[in-house]
């Protein structure tokens, strides 16, 4: 999974990784996505930008977080879309997203949490405790936040092992809860001047504000070309730009996305696609899929349609709002990251009307024979919202398959079934 021409082995000891059991992850991983992504035919050339990425994610990426850091430069990790990107950024931290999406060390991990415990909270815990992922290991801060019971108690676990910092999200979205959430983050500003000794201005928030949007700006444009059929791209490599998106260098990633859209634009134009013309297309909304979780993509598409669109974190609701760009003032911008991300629709949040609308919304736009719903084995947020999520879809007119699994691949020739008379009815 990286550069055979670099050894990365001194880096990865000084960090304290167990390196023969990361060196069997980064050949399972390897393994996994040559399977998944590099048997595709007709994939975009801009994707050979993502492949890179991922075969220097523990390598070149860490060797450029391990420089920062030698240069005085601080690291903050994160599992959520809610921790705001545009905070760290102004305080001159950079933040990637960190290790889950795949089954590691559970023995260790049951020794201190329940067994039925969500998969990504298990796996991310899985991957700090059997030390292979340099990402928590890289991080000055991780910080965490409320958006599951789960999470919230697996964070106090954490903070006994490494340094770790917790917003408290608020579940409803009233006047009153956004005025709570704009406190966290006015707590968070400080949290950050503090970790990196230096002070946000309203010039770095603003430069910071616009990095990040062209960055959403990238990945919509991305999105908006699978509005075509045939679909330009598979449902697989939009994923993987998603995932890339929080570990990635900011300025970078944006730039070859854009390249990536040109690419597709002009593929559109030409009508060239990944499937042929009225391939079965699919929205996937659920719980978000970590990298390297690509299980339910590569099974669709393999059975012959598309991914067209993903209401999930690792998907829409990520990209698909921006930080307004015409504040004044600080405290206007902080008020406006505020308000952007509380309008995240997770499914901690309650009523949650607004993603059940977005996966309407979406389906109709995005031309959609049908919807998958998919949640994590004990995701109790996710399996809870999918029947309004069934109801709300089957009134639209679409058929929808409700599926849970884990990060395993004991479950593959069973979903397969599944998915392919799924898609045999659409």
């Amino acid at each position: 999974m990286s550069d055979q021409s670099v050894d990365y082995h001194p880096m990865w000891a000084e960090l304290g990784l167990d390196l023969p059991s990361h060196d069997a992850l980064l050949g399972a991983v390897g393994q996994l996505f040559g399977d998944a992504y590099l048997t595709q035919e007709n994939r975009p050339k801009g994707m050979d930008y993502l492949n890179f990425v991922l075969s220097e994610v523990h390598g070149l990426r860490i060797k450029e977080l391990d420089d920062f850091r030698k240069a005085g430069g601080k690291v903050f990790g994160t599992f959520c879309l809610y921790v705001p990107e545009e905070i760290i950024r102004a305080a001159g931290g950079w933040c990637v997203g960190l290790c889950a999406g795949a089954e590691f060390a559970y023995d260790q991990v049951e020794q201190i949490m329940p067994r039925n415990t969500c998969a990504l909270i298990k796996s991310f815990m899985g991957f700090k405790l059997a030390k292979v992922c340099p990402y928590i290991e890289s991080a000055d801060l991780v910080i965490g936040e409320t958006t599951c019971d789960g999470k919230k108690k697996a964070y106090e676990l954490l903070g006994e092992i490494h340094n770790t910092w917790v917003m408290e999200l608020p579940q409803m979205k009233r006047p009153q809860d956004l005025e709570m959430w704009k406190g966290e983050i006015r707590e968070l500003v400080k949290k950050a001047e503090e970790i990196t000794g230096n002070t946000i201005t309203a010039e770095s928030l603003r430069a910071s504000i616009k990095e990040v949007n062209d960055k959403r700006r990238a990945l919509q444009r991305i999105a908006a070309a699978c509005k075509a059929d045939p679909a330009p791209i598979s449902g697989k490599d939009r994923l993987l730009a998603t995932q890339v998106a929080f570990y990635d260098d900011v300025p970078r990633f944006t730039q070859m996305m854009n390249a990536l859209a040109d690419e597709l634009d002009q593929r559109v134009a030409a009508g060239e696609g990944v499937a042929h013309k009225g391939a079965k297309r699919v929205l996937v909304t659920g719980t978000p899929m970590a990298l390297p979780n690509w299980k339910l993509h590569d099974i669709i598409e393999k059975a012959g349609a598309v991914v067209v669109a993903e209401e999930m974190c690792t998907g829409s609701r990520y990209y698909q709002d921006l930080v307004d760009e015409n504040a004044a003032t600080l405290d206007e911008m902080i008020d406006d990251i505020a308000e952007k991300y509380l309008d995240i629709n997770c499914a901690c949040f309650t009523p949650n009307k607004g993603r059940i609308d977005d996966v309407v919304r979406m389906a109709k736009e995005y031309g959609a024979d049908g919807v998958i719903d998919y949640s994590l084995q004990f995701c109790g947020l996710y399996e809870m919202e999918s029947n309004g999520v069934e109801s709300a879809v089957r009134e639209a007119g679409l058929p929808v398959l409700k599926v849970t699994t884990d990060y395993s691949m004991e479950d593959v020739g069973q979903l397969a079934t599944r998915v392919e008379a799924f898609l045999e009815m659409l």
